[in-house]
């Protein structure tokens, strides 16, 4: 079930209102909506484990076949909780034969925090990202 909630621009309150003043803009509802897809995808605890295990790994980068063991499930249901990541700008997927290789895209998580303390929009910092390798 998805729930949509109606967002609106913020405004700064009058002076003299009854509570304190606000000290930079909000964001605003567009990059709200990419913001909450972003966290989103790090809303789910075995993504989170998986964005952790591949940062674990000598260059920040693992293979698909040495991320199903550690977090318990099949194959088919890592490659999809990567695919979200992906999607969502964590991580960079290159094939390499048979197999598919994600490494963590640098600076992704330091970005998504900072988009919380600054006006700029999410869109201009996160880039969805894909590579190919034979």
């Amino acid at each position: 079930m998805t729930t949509t909630l109606e967002l609106t621009p913020t405004t700064v309150a009058p002076s003299g209102a009854c509570c304190a003043p606000m000290v930079r803009e909000a964001i605003d509802p567009d990059p709200a909506r990419e913001l909450a897809r972003v966290f989103k995808a790090l809303s789910d605890p075995t993504r989170v484990q998986l964005v952790s295990i591949i940062a674990a790994h000598d260059g920040g980068e693992a293979c698909v076949c040495d991320l199903t063991e550690p977090v318990g499930l099949a194959q088919p249901t890592v490659s999809h909780h990567l695919k979200i990541l992906v999607d969502a700008g964590f991580l960079t997927r290159t094939q390499r034969g048979k197999w598919a290789y994600y490494a963590i895209v640098p600076g992704a998580l330091d970005r998504i925090a900072r988009s919380l303390t600054t006006v700029e929009p999410l869109g201009r910092r996160i880039e969805r990202g894909r590579r190919t390798e034979g």
